[in-house]
């Protein structure tokens, strides 16, 4: 029997959840994960989100260890412009992540599997690896895509704080706010020894907002205080990162599937696209991931995409339209489903 090798490009959520899903499928490849930095978890990119997690439905596998995440997350308010909407979870569903932990979480179950992890490993060209195939698992914007040439997506941009001692640190709860920008703020609950919060804006597009001047306007609104201990943004791929498949090559996590278009939220898209990937390598039919991955997510993405370009063109006649737009997905939605969705 001829053995199959995979090379996965980022030792992130998606890579290493391809590499746990190889593994379990066919215990006879061989997975060798490079990973640019030289921790897991523990480095610049394992902190460049907001950490909320659910586990719900078809990623209820995922639920984090005791020392993967902070705060359970049972509640959450919504603001869009004048409305205020709630919602709320059952116990053990919804998480706020020790991130960087619960990577690492994974990358134990990895090595447990047998997958090789290299470390400070920087992958310069796909032309340097010999797998059967390769995963690109390398984020936004994507290592190999680049080097392909292949055209970006549409992405947002980012811009968040960490702020120990914070005044409006409230454990079980997470805080949106809409605004007439195209985007939203939020304020995540972290650390609750600390007292620490995640406060940051998302932008869907890139408009030339200074973030950061927007993000501290913000804080003084709702008078926010506390001491800033971690800064970090950047690019957010918005939707499906077309193509998902270049040859031998398969596109996971930011730099396959991106996050849902309304809301931001990728954590369970990386992992569930790392864990199909690795399951059609596996079953030796990576034909299959492109449509299982639009099966799973092309309905949303189109509606959230669509109704993004929709305010694109309206935001300059009718300032207000995106405002009104969200608080009538906000009316019909369930349980605001309309932005958790994906």
């Amino acid at each position: 029997m001829v053995r199959i090798r995979v090379d996965i490009v980022g030792g992130s959520l998606g890579g290493l959840c391809t590499a746990i899903s190889l593994r379990q499928h066919d215990p006879a490849i061989d997975v060798i994960v490079h990973e640019k930095y030289k921790q897991i978890g523990y480095n610049h990119e394992g902190r460049r989100c907001g950490e909320a997690h659910n586990v719900e439905r078809e990623w209820a596998k995922w639920k984090p260890e005791p020392a993967s995440f902070f705060n359970e997350i049972r509640n959450a308010r919504v603001f869009i412009g004048t409305e205020e909407y709630h919602a709320s979870r059952p116990p053990g569903v919804a998480y706020m992540l020790n991130r960087q932990e619960f990577i690492c979480q994974l990358y134990r179950e990895a090595q447990r599997l047998g997958a090789t992890i290299l470390t400070g490993d920087r992958v310069k060209s796909a032309d340097d690896l010999d797998g059967d195939f390769i995963v690109d698992a390398s984020g936004c914007p994507s290592t190999i895509k680049r080097e392909l040439g292949l055209p970006p997506g549409f992405y947002g941009t980012t811009y968040q704080h960490t702020i120990e001692q914070a005044n409006c640190f409230i454990p079980d709860t997470i805080q949106v706010y809409f605004t007439p920008y195209l985007g939203y703020f939020w304020i995540f609950p972290r650390d609750p020894q600390k007292q620490e919060v995640n406060v940051g804006i998302g932008v869907l597009g890139d408009y030339g907002y200074d973030l950061k001047s927007l993000l501290e306007g913000f804080k003084a609104e709702h008078q926010i205080t506390g001491v800033v201990n971690y800064t970090v943004g950047g690019l957010v791929p918005l939707g499906l990162q077309y193509p998902l498949r270049h040859g031998n090559i398969l596109f996971v996590g930011d730099a396959g599937v991106g996050s849902f278009p309304l809301s931001g939220q990728g954590i369970y898209r990386a992992l569930l696209s790392g864990d199909v990937a690795g399951k059609c390598i596996a079953e030796h039919q990576p034909k299959k991931y492109p449509l299982c991955m639009q099966r799973l997510f092309m309905k949303w993405d189109l509606v959230g995409l669509l109704f993004i370009r929709f305010n694109l063109i309206l935001r300059k006649m009718q300032p207000n339209f995106y405002i009104d737009s969200m608080n009538f997905l906000a009316h019909r939605g369930k349980e605001l489903s309309a932005f958790t969705h994906g």
